[in-house]
C-alpha cells in the first residue's frame, strides 16, 4: 500500500505545516544549531540541476543516526538517487527529495513522495539535535518507523520537528544552491511543477 512519506503527518496548508496541532512558521529556535563544518562524515556530494545549479555537500551524522546514515550511503553508492527530483519544496520550510521509487525525472512523477526504495523501512533514530537551517532530516509517514529513502533539507529552523523526525546530516557547502531550489505551490502541498533534480550523488569518506 502506498504511503505518503511527508513531513507533518501529511498536512500542509497555505505554506504552514501542522505537527501535532502546531503550525510551523519561520520562527527562531533557541536550541543550539549544528556547526556547519565538516565532521568525520561520510559526506554526500549532490549535484543539482534546474533553477538551482551547483553542488550541495551534506555531512552525514552516523553518531546521531547510524542506520539512516548507512541507508543514504548505500542508496547513493548504488546510484539510486541519480536523476531524482525535489518533489516537495515549501518556501521558508524545507526541500524534500529522495523518492527513488516514484521520483525519477523524465518519468511519471505523479506519485513522487509516496515511495521509498527496495530496502525495508528504518526504525526511528530520534535525537536531541534541533532542526535548524541546513539540517537534513528523514521523511516518513505517520508511522515513526517508516523512513526509508526520502530526506529533506531545512531552509529555516522548525523546532516543532524536534524529536519527531530523524536528523541524519547537515549541509556544510552549497546552502546557496539549496536556497535556489525551485519552490512548489503553497496550494498544492508544496508540489513542484517541472521540479529541479539531483543529477548525481557521490560519497566522500
Amino acid at each position: 500500500m502506498l504511503r505518503d512519506r511527508i513531513l507533518a503527518g501529511g498536512l500542509f496548508g497555505l505554506g504552514l505545516a501542522v505537527v501535532g496541532g502546531f503550525a510551523i512558521m519561520q520562527t527562531v529556535s533557541s536550541s543550539p544549531a549544528l556547526a556547519a563544518e565538516d565532521g568525520p562524515g561520510p559526506n554526500l556530494v549532490i549535484e543539482v540541476a534546474g533553477e538551482a545549479n551547483g553542488t550541495i555537500v551534506i555531512d552525514l551524522l552516523p553518531e546521531v543516526a547510524p542506520k539512516h546514515a548507512e541507508r543514504l550511503v548505500a542508496l547513493a553508492e548504488g546510484g539510486e538517487y541519480d536523476n531524482v527530483v525535489f518533489h516537495r519544496v515549501i518556501a521558508g520550510f524545507m526541500a524534500q527529495t529522495g523518492d527513488v521509487q516514484f521520483g525519477k525525472a523524465g518519468g511519471d512523477t505523479g506519485n513522487a513522495g509516496m515511495g521509498g526504495s527496495s530496502l525495508p523501512d528504518l526504525p526511528a533514530e530520534f535525537s536531541d539535535v534541533s532542526f535548524e537551517r541546513g539540517v537534513v532530516g528523514m521523511a516518513r509517514s505517520q508511522n515513526p518507523n517508516s523512513a526509508n529513502s526520502q530526506f529533506f533539507i531545512m531552509f529555516a529552523p522548525a523546532p516543532h520537528l524536534n524529536g519527531q523526525y530523524t536528523v541524519v546530516g547537515q549541509v556544510i557547502e552549497g546552502m546557496d544552491v539549496v536556497d535556489s531550489i525551485k519552490r512548489g505551490k503553497k496550494t498544492a502541498n508544496g508540489s513542484v511543477s517541472d521540479p529541479d533534480r539531483i543529477v548525481k550523488v557521490s560519497v566522500e569518506r
